[in-house]
């Protein structure tokens, strides 16, 4: 029995934590790959991807930031292309696209902030919170680790109170 119960909690706190660990998805065949991930107005942003198979061709899209469209050239067994980020362009996330001759689409996100890639702020800025913490942004995973936190901490107040009461564990 006792066995079955340390099973079972394993089993459930695995399953739990699971999801706010998982990586983000690797880069591979459907996706647009953006470099850097956060950059400031004014910085250099190559995209590439490997969905339009060898020596295929794509057009990308950045009209979300302001960029405009801009050819992807096949090269090393993908396509890759560059686009600048407008003076204008404001903080935020954009959905960079990609779309293939063949008219397969892959996106990718690219974060915009007010800080330049040399570390400095950008001129006539101002100033943002970001309340990500380690986990970042993203509210699904930190909705997940805090809610991980909190099975642990039932767990393990649930088996302290067992010990002490001497029910056998």
């Amino acid at each position: 029995m006792r066995a079955a119960r340390l099973l079972t909690g394993s089993v459930l706190a695995a399953a739990v934590t699971a999801p706010a660990a998982a990586p983000a998805v690797a880069a591979g065949h459907g996706t647009l790959v953006v470099s850097p991930l956060d950059a400031a107005p004014g910085a250099t942003i190559t995209v590439h991807t490997a969905a339009c198979g060898a020596g295929g061709t794509a057009t990308g899209d950045a009209s979300t930031v302001g960029a405009g469209t801009f050819a992807l050239a096949p090269g090393s067994g993908r396509q890759e292309g560059r686009f600048t980020i407008p003076s204008t362009a404001q903080p935020g996330t954009y959905e960079i696209v990609a779309t293939c001759q063949d008219r397969t689409r892959v996106s990718g996100d690219l974060a915009i902030s007010l800080t330049a890639a040399e570390g400095g702020p950008v001129p006539g800025a101002q100033a943002a919170t970001d309340t990500g913490g380690a986990l970042g942004p993203d509210p699904v995973r930190t909705a997940g680790a805090i809610a991980a936190l909190g099975v642990a901490t039932v767990g393990g107040t649930w088996l302290l109170y067992r010990r002490g009461r001497g029910d056998g564990l």
